[in-house]
């Protein structure tokens, strides 16, 4: 009887090991709009002193289809400045079986720079794993250790939309001489449990239910809950400093990171002092050396902070013809400090949806780095990645947001240019014909600035005639059997306009039916975007860039017939933008169609989500209105 009791529960022990992973313990709620649930994350990290910190993970994710492998997150970066002690992975199948132990030396081990050897020593081992079966759940580990104490981890216990967490605890150990500093953000609306000692804090939360996105929802990270966190006596690439301010952390960062390499080829300092020769004005040389750099380098692609955060000294970007966002930001500023122009590092978040550098706590942030002019009150501030963008213009992965600008005498914050629903035209101005068949032959010229040519700038660069037509018959897609005849485009730096003059034709573009021919009015703008319907929406909304699109058209009509119904004249005026149309008839055979649609940025509250809703679907609706034709009697 005691063996058959001692078996039962050696049996029951282990039946618990193999299913301490299993997906019938995650909670029915947590499962419901879930591509993956995070059963279980602890994330200690541990300052050690000024110049040394470790980080340990254990991960639990549960993934049930495709969608939910990108949150395993299964990588770590590591360089001379960062270091790799141990990682691991098992996959266990749906019951807690173990399936797959992935060891250190099965992960795979790739250059961050794709294999660039001026920058192969900062590199990158992940987990590729194709999974035999739905669900599986993954345990990773693993222990890193940098020098780095100006950029602490942060807390962000859920990274992605579709993905609940069961549990996720946070602790950092630190050494209050240093100087340690923090900021919760986002806690509002979650149960989060906070222990704090005199050198160690801690968070708990558990059952987060899976977030769905809704439509024109703040950033992500504006949403959930995350923790930020600093030291002001800190580490940066081997070199150790106080920071306070921006002021004294921006000055440590200059001295020891961005000064130090001034030296170029003489070959190139003679080049460049020859092509801005009898130059006086600063900005005309800008533009000359910005050229230069455009038309000598290319853009490897690394995100600062992987790729470490001191440049790659500026001879060997002007010797090998590449380099990351710092290298080449840097590059630029050395070339323009030999012609005689003042310019400076700056590091900024790079990313279509705006987020600031943190102003309010001083610590390493941002992902990128860009160029600042600063001249007669004015900034003006280069992508210096781009081969292709205009002098000054970095459209909307820089626009309106603060940055940090690295100066001899310290860092300052600055707000980088943004952009007006003026300065966002879009300025069409056409013609187009309806003849008796029902056929179309139109003709117009677009000429779009600020963000709207941001848009639409890769037109002019595409070189395949198929493919570019191919564009604008999705561009066009409410125009069945749409020929295009005819395309010119025109890249205006200078004025930063893209120029398009095309001319196209489509059979059966009107509707008839007896005597009566019936077509939509707006042949080439029309703006059928309506924001998602929710019955209870959680988050509050955004616009987060407004635009200006005006139309002038003028119609000619097939003799044969006259105008039976023309729409109403509207005019919209709302909190959110405007909308005018408005379509005068000159003559039985001669239309004039007239609109302007304004949309304004802005933060709005969700009460008042279903008006932004219905002000959008009313727009819709005018842009598909019709005209309607009634062939004339003969007698």
């Amino acid at each position: 009887m005691k063996i058959k009791l001692l078996l039962l529960l050696f049996f029951s022990i282990h039946l618990y090991a193999q299913n301490d992973v299993s997906v019938l313990l995650i909670p029915k709620e947590l499962k419901e709009k879930a591509n993956s649930v995070v059963q279980y994350q602890k994330i200690d990290v541990i300052i050690k002193s000024q110049s040394s910190y470790k980080t340990k993970i254990k991960r639990i994710t549960t993934v049930f289809n495709e969608y939910g492998l990108r949150n395993i997150d299964a990588r770590e970066y590591y360089s001379k400045s960062e270091k790799i002690n141990a990682i691991e992975a098992t996959i266990y199948d749906a019951f807690g079986k173990e399936l797959k132990k992935i060891r250190k030396k099965d992960f795979i081990d790739q250059s961050v720079a794709d294999g660039f050897s001026i920058l192969s020593d900062n590199r990158i081992l992940y987990l590729d794993y194709t999974p035999i079966q739905y669900p599986f759940t993954i345990v990773y580990e693993s222990e890193t250790e940098s020098i780095n104490t100006a950029f602490l981890p942060s807390w962000m216990p859920i990274d992605d939309y579709y993905e609940s967490v069961l549990k996720s605890e946070f602790s950092i150990q630190f050494i209050p001489d240093l100087g340690f500093k923090y900021k919760e953000q986002n806690f509002e609306n979650y149960t989060i449990e906070k222990k704090e000692s005199s050198n160690m804090i801690h968070y708990t939360v558990e059952n987060i239910v899976a977030l769905k996105p809704e439509s024109h929802s703040p950033s992500f990270k504006n949403i959930v809950p995350n923790v930020i966190f600093g030291l002001e006596k800190f580490s940066l690439e081997g070199v150790t400093g106080s920071g306070t301010t921006w002021e004294e952390f921006g000055k440590i960062y200059y001295d020891k990171l961005i000064n130090t390499d001034t030296e170029l080829n003489p070959e190139t300092i003679k080049k460049i002092n020859d092509l801005t020769k009898g130059i006086t004005d600063p900005i005309e040389k800008a533009k000359i050396i910005y050229n230069y750099v455009q038309g000598k380098t290319r853009y490897v692609s690394i995100q600062l902070g992987i790729g470490g955060w001191k440049p790659m000294l500026a001879k060997d970007v002007d010797r090998l013809g590449y380099g990351d966002c710092k290298a080449l930001s840097n590059y630029t500023r050395v070339l323009l400090d030999y012609v005689g122009v003042k310019s400076y590092f700056t590091v900024i978040y790079g990313d279509s949806n705006k987020r600031d550098i943190n102003k309010d706590f001083v610590s390493y942030q941002g992902n990128h780095a860009i160029l600042t002019i600063p001249l007669n009150d004015k900034n003006y501030f280069l992508e210096c990645t781009s081969q292709t963008n205009p002098f000054a213009y970095g459209g909307d992965f820089t626009d309106d947001r603060y940055a940090l600008m690295i100066k001899p005498e310290g860092g300052v914050i600055v707000k980088t240019n943004g952009f007006t629903p003026i300065d966002s035209y879009q300025k069409t101005t056409g013609t187009y014909t309806i003849n008796s068949e029902g056929n179309l032959v139109a003709k117009a010229q677009i000429i779009s600035a600020g963000i709207q040519y941001d848009n639409k700038a890769f037109l002019s660069r595409i070189n395949d005639e198929k493919e570019l037509h191919k564009s604008y018959k999705n561009r066009f897609s409410w125009i069945s059997n749409l020929k295009i005849e005819k395309i010119e485009i025109k890249d205006n730096h200078d004025a930063i306009e893209l120029v398009e003059n095309i001319t196209f034709s489509a059979t059966n573009y009107s509707n008839k039916a007896g005597n009566t021919i019936y077509f939509p009015i707006n042949v080439f703008n029309k703006n059928e975007n309506i924001p998602d319907k929710y019955r209870n929406r959680k988050n509050d909304f955004v616009i987060m860039r407004g635009y200006f699109d005006t139309d002038i058209i003028e119609i000619d009509l097939p003799k044969e017939y006259e105008v039976d119904f023309l729409p109403e004249v509207i005019h919209l005026d709302t909190e959110f933008g405007n909308y005018k149309m408005n379509i005068e008839k000159k003559s039985n055979t001669k239309l004039y169609y007239k609109r302007e649609f304004t949309l304004k940025e802005g933060n709005y509250p969700k009460e008042k989500y279903e008006e932004y809703r219905k002000f959008r679907e009313t727009i819709a609706k005018q842009d598909n209105l019709k005209v309607v034709l009634t062939k004339t009697k003969t007698e």
